[in-house]
């Protein structure tokens, strides 16, 4: 695992914008399966990949995406469009209709989304097209990924959680304040309390992933991940044991001593 402190958000996005833009160009035309996360920490990176595209002219025809999770609304439901916290939105706003069309991409056959009727569609999907090459990741100040909430390890064993498939979860308290200062404007009646989240097991056959983090409420996750083992009570710890991942940090508001 590669721990990697950066200055500042505008570091950060510029790294992690030119990992994914090489790992794209590296695929050379073949099928490429990016995982994609949303929220705050990922904008300028958006930013970034886009414009790096669109200027080299890269082929997209083979590139498919998959996000992580999607909000779930009260009928069972992914959330529509016009919920103003649904990732589709978010992505087609941030990345998808930021790409110049020429360039190949159709987000109607190569954006792909967690279906909260269908979880297991998404993982056969993902295995039958051979699973993720990259896995772009956050990290919950509950040490959640994707929307894959912590477990007492006294409800499920270690293996058990790291096989866990995509599927519907409710979301912790913690989880639906964060989102609601951070994306909601303060309206927690507006952050759904279910969503449709990518399992465990495809996160972590991803051949390669990077993680980002850039709050300070993202320090404690961090430092129990660096000195702790994998547990289902801190779900990004299963990292620890992912050949190909690196963790990239912000100086200026994660203070994080690395041995």
């Amino acid at each position: 695992m590669e721990w990697r402190r950066v200055a500042d958000y505008d570091e950060m996005s510029r790294l992690a914008a030119e990992r994914i833009y090489a790992a794209v160009v590296a695929a050379k035309g073949r099928r490429f399966n990016l995982g994609l996360a949303t929220g705050n920490t990922m904008l300028g990176l958006y930013r970034l990949l886009a414009a790096k595209l669109n200027a080299s002219r890269t082929d997209l025809r083979n590139l498919h995406t998959y996000n992580l999770d999607e909000y779930v609304g009260a009928d069972g439901q992914a959330v529509p469009e016009s919920h103003p916290l649904s990732y589709r939105r978010y992505m087609r706003q941030n990345l998808f209709s930021v790409l110049d069309p020429a360039l190949g991409f159709q987000e109607e056959t190569q954006a792909h989304f967690p279906d909260p009727v269908d979880p297991a569609g998404f993982d056969y999907d993902l295995a039958a097209t051979g699973g993720l090459d990259f896995q772009l990741l956050g990290i919950g100040f509950n040490g959640h990924i994707a929307f894959n909430e912590p477990i007492p390890a006294t409800r499920i064993s270690v293996d058990g959680y790291a096989n866990l498939p995509t599927r519907v979860v409710a979301l912790e308290a913690l989880t639906i304040q964060t989102n609601s200062r951070l994306t909601a404007g303060d309206d927690d009646a507006l952050v759904p309390r279910h969503a449709a989240t990518m399992g465990m097991a495809q996160i972590l056959a991803a051949r390669e992933i990077l993680l980002l983090a850039c709050f300070a409420e993202q320090l404690a996750p961090l430092t129990k991940m660096l000195h702790g083992e994998p547990t289902p009570e801190l779900p990004a710890s299963y990292l620890l044991g992912h050949p190909q991942t690196a963790i990239v940090y912000t100086a200026d508001l994660i203070p994080l001593a690395i041995p």
